[in-house]
């Protein structure tokens, strides 16, 4: 082998020698680090991961207790029995029975219009809120009107017991009495049902009072909101 040969296998054999450096330069400083970064990554991505998963089912687990609690007090607050519910925005009834919906539909409850004699007496017809109980069922109802009727109408108030005060066929086949004057009954007036225009009365259709009438009884309970 002659000078020419071995001076180029030596640097051949160094050009090897300082590519494999620059490989193990590289896989050692670079590539490793980015390898090792990158499964750092991924195990805080899966830990966070989990850790969302776990959090989330505690949550879901204590929100079905939550749940389970609320259903067992609304049980304990609502009758098995028929009841009825009054939604005074809308104008809107439900009966229940067992918990369940069994008729709906529409109804008219006080129209908060104030009727003023003078400075010591006065009415604002609004239905009264809250839980209230059937009292009494009523066939056939008579209507004893009261002194705002006569007030309302311009007339002079008779004595509680004047003939005048008696009127019949104007609260329907039946009624249900809540206590204070206040009666879930019909009316004359069906097309207004619907709307906020009564005394503080509940009135309802023909057969919606009919299917009321049917279903609650004495102790039955009237939810007013």
């Amino acid at each position: 082998m002659n000078l020419k040969q071995k001076i180029g296998k030596r640097i051949l054999f160094v050009a090897v020698n300082i590519t494999g450096i620059f490989l193990f330069i590289s896989v050692n400083m670079l590539i490793i680090p980015e390898i090792q970064e990158r499964k750092f990554i991924a195990k805080m991505k899966d830990g966070i991961e989990i850790d969302t998963i776990s959090d989330s089912s505690k949550e879901i687990n204590i929100l079905k207790k939550q749940v389970a609690l609320l259903n067992k007090k609304i049980d304990r607050f609502t009758p098995g029995s028929a009841f009825l519910t009054i939604n005074t925005t809308e104008n809107t009834f439900r009966l229940y029975k067992n918990n369940e919906i069994i008729w709906k539909g529409k109804c008219s409850t006080g129209s908060f219009v104030q009727l003023e004699v003078d400075s010591t007496k006065s009415w604002i017809f609004e239905t009264p809120k809250g839980v209230l109980t059937v009292k009494n069922k009523i066939t056939d109802p008579v209507w004893k009107k009261p002194d705002w009727a006569f007030i309302e109408e311009g007339l002079p108030v008779p004595s509680q017991n004047h003939s005048s005060r008696y009127e019949r066929g104007v609260l329907g086949d039946y009624a249900l009495a809540l206590g204070d004057g206040y009666l879930i009954h019909g009316t004359l007036y069906q097309r207004l049902l619907g709307m906020p225009v009564t005394h503080g009365c509940i009135r309802l259709s023909d057969e919606d009072l009919e299917i009321i009438y049917k279903n609650m009884q004495v102790g039955s309970k009237v939810f007013i909101y």
